[in-house]
């Protein structure tokens, strides 16, 4: 489906990442979440730059970008582990009900 939007039902924000500025023009919908998902990476890169020793803020935004996908890759993992016990209770309970209903 083709999600077609009028220029003026766009929103200009600029968000700031490791001492950069980045306007985008985005959704009014998507503001929180890119807010949110700035200010994420933000307190990591800090985190990141007091725990090691960082010569280069593309070290720092490399490793926060890794640590951020492994965090997205592990959920999509743990759904799918979650979701195939969830079945595997389905199937166990159908087989009792099928028990006790004949």
């Amino acid at each position: 489906m083709l999600n077609l939007h009028k220029v003026e039902d766009k929103l200009k924000i600029k968000i700031s990442i490791a001492d950069r500025v980045y306007p985008l023009t985005i959704d009014p919908s998507r503001e929180e979440g890119l807010r949110k998902a700035a200010k994420n990476i933000e307190v990591m890169l800090k985190q990141l730059e007091k725990s090691y020793a960082v010569r280069d803020k593309q070290d720092v935004l490399a490793m926060c970008a890794l640590q951020f996908a492994a965090k997205a890759e592990q959920n999509t993992i743990d759904k799918s582990v979650d979701l195939s016990e969830a079945m595997e209770q389905i199937v166990a309970l159908n087989q009792l009900l099928d028990t006790h209903i004949s």
